[in-house]
C-alpha cells in the first residue's frame, strides 16, 4: 500500500487521480455491511416475511443498493464515472442480523471499491429506513471491503453472503 494519498496534488489540494495511463483489466470488489435489529423487530420482520408496510424489505434494498453502486460518482466528489457491468446485492438474515454483501464488476482502468462499499451502505440505510417505525435502534455497523481484483493489488476472498 502506498503511504502518500493519492487524491491530493503537491499543495494538499483535492484532485481526481488520472487513470489515462493504466490498463483496461477486469476488476471486480466485493463490500459487506451489517444491520443488527432488537430481537423483538427481528422476530416481527420473520413472522411478516420481512414486508413492512413500505414493502418488501429485502427486495427494495436490493434494488435501492444496486442504484446507489450505480451513482457513485454524484455522491463521492472524486470517484471516477464508471461503466459498471454488473452489480450483484445478496442479503442474509442470521437471527437478529441481516448480512449484505454488494459484488461490482466492470472492466475499466480504475477499481470498484467504492462502488461495492456505496452499494452495501445504502442497501443497509434502506433496510433501516423500511424498518425504522418499528424501532430505532436498529444499528448499521461492519461496512468494510472484503475483496478486489484486477486491480495493482488483489486483497480478500472470504465466502460471500
Amino acid at each position: 500500500m502506498s503511504t502518500t494519498l493519492s487524491h491530493v496534488d503537491e499543495q494538499q489540494q483535492p484532485r481526481m487521480v488520472d487513470v489515462g495511463a493504466k490498463a483496461v483489466t477486469r476488476r471486480t470488489a466485493r463490500a459487506r455491511a451489517r444491520v443488527t435489529f432488537p430481537a423483538d423487530v427481528a422476530q416481527r420482520l420473520h413472522e411478516a416475511g420481512y414486508v413492512t408496510p413500505k414493502g418488501a424489505v429485502l427486495t427494495v434494498a436490493q434494488i435501492a443498493g444496486v442504484m446507489g453502486a450505480k451513482a457513485t460518482p454524484q455522491l463521492i466528489p472524486l470517484c471516477h464515472p464508471l461503466s459498471i457491468d454488473k452489480c450483484d446485492i445478496g442479503i442474509r438474515m442470521d437471527g437478529v442480523d441481516a448480512w449484505i454483501d454488494c459484488t461490482v464488476s466492470c472492466s475499466g482502468r480504475t477499481g470498484v471499491e467504492m462502488e461495492a462499499l456505496t452499494g452495501a451502505s445504502i442497501a443497509a440505510l434502506t433496510i433501516y429506513d423500511m424498518c425504522k417505525a418499528m424501532s430505532h435502534d436498529i444499528v448499521i455497523s461492519e461496512v468494510r471491503l472484503v475483496s478486489k481484483t484486477g486491480g495493482k493489488h488483489d486483497i480478500g476472498g472470504e465466502e460471500s453472503v
